[in-house]
């Protein structure tokens, strides 16, 4: 009973060294996320189309 008190302790003293981001930084770092992966999507559809129009340009 002492170690499951011991690892409550402990884990609550970690939980308050935790330090939560505010709102500010969490919409930075989606729209950071979301302009990255928006850019690698176009990217990548452009790479695609390119491929695309290439191949059937061989074949026919």
């Amino acid at each position: 009973m002492s170690k499951l008190k011991n690892y409550y302790k402990n884990a609550k003293d970690e939980i308050q060294k935790v330090i939560f981001p505010i709102k500010e930084q969490v919409r930075t770092a989606f729209i950071s996320v979301f302009v990255v992966v928006t850019v690698i999507s176009l990217y990548l559809a452009l790479i695609d189309a390119i491929m695309s129009v290439s191949l059937s340009a061989i074949i026919n």
